[in-house]
């Protein structure tokens, strides 16, 4: 199922094709070009570190050197590692923002030796004094490194482009890629839903915007100009735009900012701004960033060319809210991401009960302004209620809803939402997300799954008889089906539905590509998931639920990548070694399975693992696979029965297997789900039992 789960759509910039130019590659935009610029520069870097990186793509790019970066140069619909390792193939040489962050980074380390290993020149931007791994070490002595820590970052932009144009020949060999550790100097920020229940106990996602660049500027350059030099230099060297196609019909809505006196509108402003998101959705040619990735960007005072870059499109949408009594006051522009140029802008003084009129008048004159068509450009997009009151409710239980997954946080915001429909027993949307509150209550342990259940089911078949058009209502009938009824056959029709009534819905394009995925078709679970990440590129559980595809459809190395994806932006991950512990399971390396799983530091984590059990055995360690097989059956029969009959089918002992499936499927447990295509139970399939559970869960086509 979809590790996480937002509303919003966006586009990535088409690939650039280089152009010749006195013996210089240079880039040049345009549709259809060519993703992998023989030539070009590769830019590796980890993702906390996307600031700096956009810098250096845009200065080498104003030298004409042309640059390949993840993941503004893959293709959408390409798979993701395989247009990385096509870019290190195709690439002159490799450029390696070299930090701490990079350092920690695993997929760092292998887009190094990757290079390494096709003999192309590994060259490092050296931004701070982390120590280097021993992989890193061996690929790069101090000749190979240009350094911004004391000659200045003006002086290691001029050498780097300088050892672009005239490499050294890269070091020799291949050594074993850095595993990821925890970097430091995390944020937290509201985190999308998680539906995944090994994903489910998280407290929150921890998402980094590095400004490293911001700093290396004032620390190294601004410094010793004048504050005349200081304004021109920080617009050529770090805002310069990339040459990128980027849709003139793209746009992110930055969070509002809450101007009333007290600063106790905040819910209102950021509910208007996901509002005026879920409007803009609705114009059929116009690319909306999705909301986690947007929201990014709240409370910091970022550039409005790194903000484009970052995200992708060509305009934002800013605005501020000020809220008093009876007045109300929002005003918005329309900038262009790249020179910040005001588009269009617009102040509204009404009365608080006009709102909702505001939200379809900002987004008519948006998509007129970028010459877009909204479809229903007014009442088809309303937000199900006309009551000020109810609407009110609903935006501050949405608002904690969104920030955190705490009992207290969840118990709270359900408590708005119920009273929202008191004042407004009508307001579809809110029915909608009533259920997703209680069905995920339940879900992570907060309260008795039994207790939940039947309210929350009403609640989203109520939502449908109030709005059938709703996508968020066939989305949470669809999700309940699926995750707490483990009925695939009656919940993927509503996920067909939302994507009828919504293509762009997250939370269907999620749910879609994950149920192809259960049902074996990967190729098309990859294209809907990769649309999900080009929506949605800061959000590390689009990477997850990627990871987990690949896993399933038998590609390892893709899965791998893509969970270091993943961990680059979420950091937080509390069992971080099981993953890569069961890709080397199924690639029949229980050994090296057992070493990873066991670097887990959290015993109740990596105890309660089954993968632990199924190396044990694979290594015929039969006493120490029995002790470990005890430790599960005491301590997570109630919630990992499927994880335990994975263990007795592979022993061989399909009837202990199926009695442990039945429990699983009595106890509701979604693992099940992926019961058809996980390469661990290869075991079981020959056996008729088989059939008739993947009847029983829908999974049969």
């Amino acid at each position: 199922m979809p590790e996480g789960s937002t509303r919003e759509t966006a586009g990535l910039a088409e690939a650039r094709q280089p152009d010749s130019v006195d013996g210089a590659e240079t880039a040049t935009s345009g549709a259809g070009s060519n993703p992998n610029p023989a030539g070009a520069v590769f830019i590796s870097y980890a993702s906390k570190d996307v600031a700096a990186a956009d810098a250096v793509v845009a200065t080498l790019e104003g030298h004409g050197v042309a640059c390949w970066i993840a993941p503004r140069d893959v293709k959408p619909g390409a798979l993701y590692a395989e247009a990385i390792v096509r870019a290190i193939s195709d690439a002159k040489a490799l450029v390696l923002v070299l930090s701490e962050n990079s350092v920690a980074s695993a997929h760092v380390s292998k887009e190094v030796e990757r290079a390494s290993s096709k003999r192309r020149p590994v060259i490092a931007l050296r931004i701070d004094d982390a120590p280097l791994s021993p992989a890193l070490e061996y690929f790069l002595s101090e000749s190979h490194w240009v350094d911004a820590r004391a000659g200045g970052l003006d002086s290691a932009l001029a050498k780097l482009i300088a050892a672009i144009r005239d490499p050294e020949p890269p070091a020799p060999g291949i050594v074993s890629p850095v595993t990821p550790g925890t970097p430091a100097g995390a944020t937290s920020v509201a985190h999308p839903r998680s539906p995944r229940k090994r994903i489910l106990l998280a407290t929150g996602i921890v998402v980094v915007l590095a400004t490293l660049v911001a700093l290396l500027v004032d620390k190294f350059w601004l410094a010793r100009q004048t504050p005349t030099e200081q304004r021109v230099a920080a617009v050529t060297s770090v805002a310069t735009p990339s040459l990128t196609a980027i849709s003139d019909k793209s746009i992110a809505v930055l969070p509002f900012t809450d101007m009333s006196e007290k600063k106790d509108e905040e819910y209102f402003s950021d509910g208007l701004s996901e509002e005026v998101i879920d409007h803009l959705a609705h114009a059929p040619d116009l690319k909306v960033i999705a909301r986690t990735s947007s929201f990014q960007f709240k409370g910091k005072n970022e550039d409005t060319r790194t903000i484009g870059r970052r995200l992708g499109v060509a305009n934002l949408l800013e605005g501020s809210v000020r809220k008093s009594g009876n007045a109300l006051r929002i005003s918005v522009q329309l900038v262009r991401a790249d020179t910040g140029y005001h588009v269009w802008s617009e102040t509204y003084d009404r009365k608080p009960d006009d709102i909702f009129k505001i939200q379809d008048e900002i987004a008519v004159a948006v998509v007129h302004a970028l010459k877009a068509t909204l479809i229903g450009e007014s009442t088809a997009i309303s937000p199900n209620t006309q009551n000020m009151e109810a609407y009110n409710l609903y935006l501050r239980g949405h608002a904690i809803y969104n920030r955190e997954i705490t009992p207290t946080s969840y118990k709270t915001a359900i408590q708005y939402f119920r009273s929202a429909l008191r004042a407004d027993p009508n307001y579809a949307r809110a029915w909608a997300i009533l259920s997703d509150a209680l069905a995920e209550q339940g879900e992570n342990g907060f309260v008795p799954m039994d207790a939940v259940r039947e309210e929350a089911r009403r609640a989203a078949q109520r939502a449908l008889e109030l709005n059938p058009s709703l996508a968020d209502a066939h989305v949470a009938m669809g999700r309940y089906l699926i995750v707490d009824e483990l009925d695939v056959a009656d919940g993927e029709p509503h996920i067909r539905r939302a994507l009828e009534v919504e293509p762009t819905n997250q939370w269907a394009l999620g749910w879609a590509g994950t149920l192809a995925s259960m049902r074996g078709q990967f190729q098309n679970a990859t294209a809907l998931l990769q649309k999900s990440i080009v929506s949605d590129p800061a959000n590390p559980f689009r990477y997850g639920d990627l990871a987990t595809n690949y896993f399933l459809s038998g590609k390892y190395p893709e899965a791998l990548d893509a969970y270091h994806r993943k961990l680059d932006l979420y950091p937080a991950d509390s069992d971080r070694h099981l993953f890569p512990g069961k890709i080397l399971l199924a690639q029949g390396e229980p050994l090296s399975a057992l070493a990873e799983i066991d670097r887990e530091s959290d015993a109740k984590v990596r105890l309660g693992c089954n993968c632990r059990a199924l190396a044990l055995d694979a290594l015929g360690r039969k006493a120490e696979a029995d002790s470990a097989l005890t430790y599960l059956i005491k301590n997570r029969a109630d919630d990992d029965a499927y994880g335990i009959a994975a263990v007795y089918a592979g022993r061989g002992n399909l009837d202990q297997a199926f009695n442990w499936f039945d429990r699983a499927y009595r106890q509701r447990d979604n693992d099940l789900l992926d019961m058809k295509v996980d390469p661990l139970l290869k075991n079981v399939r020959s056996d008729p039992r088989f059939t008739v559970f993947l009847n029983k869960l829908g999974l049969v086509d």
